[in-house]
């Protein structure tokens, strides 16, 4: 179903863009009429290939018809709003007929211009976000713990190994005590090789390896044995004393369990029976961050929402997760969701590129300044 939506989308996308750059002047001038037609329908093409074979194979050629698939899905949705939006000021064209055609060209150049920027901050290496939180009940020896964490890699035909890799020298730079992934991990396209999987055995922490699982890990059967043969433990509704008084729990994607149907509560089930100290939830959707500040969680990390990954994207996404990106505070509780350490579909952003968090803890009785916003030199202190 969501496939035929987003094909039926981007076919109203691709026809509108093409109708009306077909009646901008430079166009008309200068490229002919089976020409402009006959590019139109090899990008289409490319993109229905992108969907139909690259999103659901493996291999060299899934790789690149996905790539080129689904960027061109993106370079559509930057163009199509300047079009629309020059449409909608001049009635399309019923005011300032001649203006309204030349605007039309520069509402095309400017979504190609947004097009060319997503494309380079997709393809930039994720940042490492620097944040310091203050967690109820944390020991005084466990002050400084840092928590590496990542999210929504999509590993598969688009990220491979040599990203991964590199990634994983990102983290390890960092030093963590904690390494935990979000979710989203693998992509769906069908089980990762060993070789894929390999970089991530180079990773270790003296408090441990965690992971959550998203939704991506059930499209296509459960992946979530590939954590396990990655090196880390998979908490599922369930929590774990990695240290004396500091409690990690974990559940199951909040989405998939509402797709079918499941009325049991994972949050209270994830956190029922721990000891006392702080308590740190990961959860890949950031839901109900309220139910879980009500139980005494200090700290939830989640991601999902890629930030909306591509300007003015994210003003739809937050309409279904409030908690769209960065740092909120709920009812006491701090909440950091990720970015986004890969990307989803296009291998384009706009405006920021992927992230990897670092998250210091502190005691309640640490005194400490408030960070910039966009510093990722000095970590945000919350």
């Amino acid at each position: 179903m969501f496939g035929t939506i987003l094909i039926s989308i981007c076919t109203f996308m691709h026809v509108y863009v093409f109708w009306r750059g077909a009646s901008i002047p430079f166009v008309e001038q200068h490229i002919s009429r089976k020409i402009f037609i006959g590019t139109g329908l090899i990008l289409w093409t490319i993109f229905f290939l992108g969907r139909m074979i690259g999103h659901s194979r493996t291999g060299m050629l899934a790789g690149v018809l996905e790539f080129l698939g689904m960027n061109w899905m993106a370079v559509l949705f930057l163009t199509f709003l300047p079009l629309l939006l020059i449409d909608l000021i001049t009635l399309y064209g019923f005011f300032m007929p001649r203006l309204s055609a030349s605007l039309r060209g520069f509402a095309l150049l400017v979504g190609m211009m947004l097009s060319v920027i997503a494309l380079v901050q997709g393809l930039r290496p994720p940042m490492v976000e620097k944040y310091e939180v203050k967690v109820p009940g944390l020991p005084a020896a466990l002050d400084g713990t840092v928590i590496v964490a990542l999210s929504d890699m999509h590993l598969g035909s688009q990220l491979g190994k040599g990203w991964l890799s590199d990634r994983i020298a990102q983290v390890k730079a960092e030093k963590p005590d904690l390494v935990v992934l979000l979710g989203d991990i693998f992509e769906g396209h069908g089980p990762p090789d060993d070789q894929l999987i390999a970089p991530f055995r180079q990773l270790s922490a003296p408090y441990g390896l965690w992971a959550v699982p998203g939704n991506h890990e059930f499209y296509g059967g459960s992946k979530t044995n590939l954590f396990e043969s990655a090196g880390f433990k998979l908490l599922t509704n369930t929590w774990v004393e990695v240290r004396p008084g500091l409690v990690l729990a974990g559940v199951e994607d909040l989405t998939i369990r509402g797709r079918s149907g499941q009325n049991n509560d994972p949050i209270s089930q994830a956190l029922v029976g721990r000891p006392p100290g702080a308590t740190i939830l990961l959860s890949h959707t950031p839901w109900q961050a309220e139910k879980a500040a009500g139980k005494g969680v200090g700290l939830m990390l989640s991601g999902h929402t890629h930030g909306g990954q591509i300007w003015p994207f994210g003003y739809l996404v937050q309409k279904r997760y409030p908690l769209l990106e960065g740092h909120y505070e709920v009812d006491g509780m701090s909440a950091i969701i990720c970015r986004g350490t890969g990307t989803w579909g296009p291998r384009m952003r706009l405006w920021h590129p992927g992230q990897i968090l670092r998250v210091t803890l502190r005691g309640q009785g640490v005194a400490i300044l408030q960070g910039g916003m966009n510093d990722t030199t000095h970590p945000k202190i919350l």
